[in-house]
């Protein structure tokens, strides 16, 4: 008997499966991950040995190796890749926010602190963040992409940075 049995204490002829507990008559030995158990007939596909056999033969039944099947495989996965990340077909559409173009409204190098800098500045102006937005005419959704420093993630425009560098009377592009 296995040495960590959950079979009977006897020598033996327990009647529970040593990988999944079921009870079963009809127990029959099986090496798992290196382990002799005793195993039911539901646990007996897990047996190593009788895996490695089944390999082998519908490796041969196929009149190939694993080994030539491998560059297809892998050729397979990174054409799957491609599908899933647009990202790599050249077309930027999809980051790029409300059309900008960065070629017209290019955005300007900022100071590290740009985003402190503004929100110090509207509320010495004693400015709500709405308030700005609406004098200004943008979406307050992208000034608020500014105060929190994520200018560049939300595809903020040149143009932003230089009518609140104006309208405030600060600087945020270097």
């Amino acid at each position: 008997m296995a040495k960590y049995s959950t079979g009977s204490s006897g020598g033996g002829g327990g009647t529970n499966c040593e990988l999944c507990g079921a009870e079963s008559n009809s127990l029959r030995l099986a090496s798992v991950a290196g382990a002799e158990l005793e195993v039911c007939p539901d646990c007996a596909p897990h047996d190593d040995t009788q895996q490695t056999s089944s390999r082998r033969r519908s490796s041969q039944d196929s009149g190939g190796s694993r080994s030539q099947d491998e560059p297809s495989r892998k050729k397979k996965a990174a054409q799957n890749v491609a599908k899933a990340n647009p990202v790599w077909d050249g077309d930027s559409e999809h980051w790029e926010k409300d059309g900008t173009n960065y070629d017209d409204d290019p955005l300007p190098y900022l100071v590290s602190d740009y985003g402190d800098k503004l929100i110090d500045a509207r509320q010495g102006a004693g400015l709500q963040r709405s308030e700005l937005a609406e004098e200004l005419d943008i979406p307050e959704k992208d000034l608020l992409a500014v105060e929190q420093g994520r200018a560049t993630q939300a595809g903020i425009g040149g143009g932003l940075i230089d009518a609140l560098e104006e309208h405030l009377d600060i600087e945020l592009a270097e």
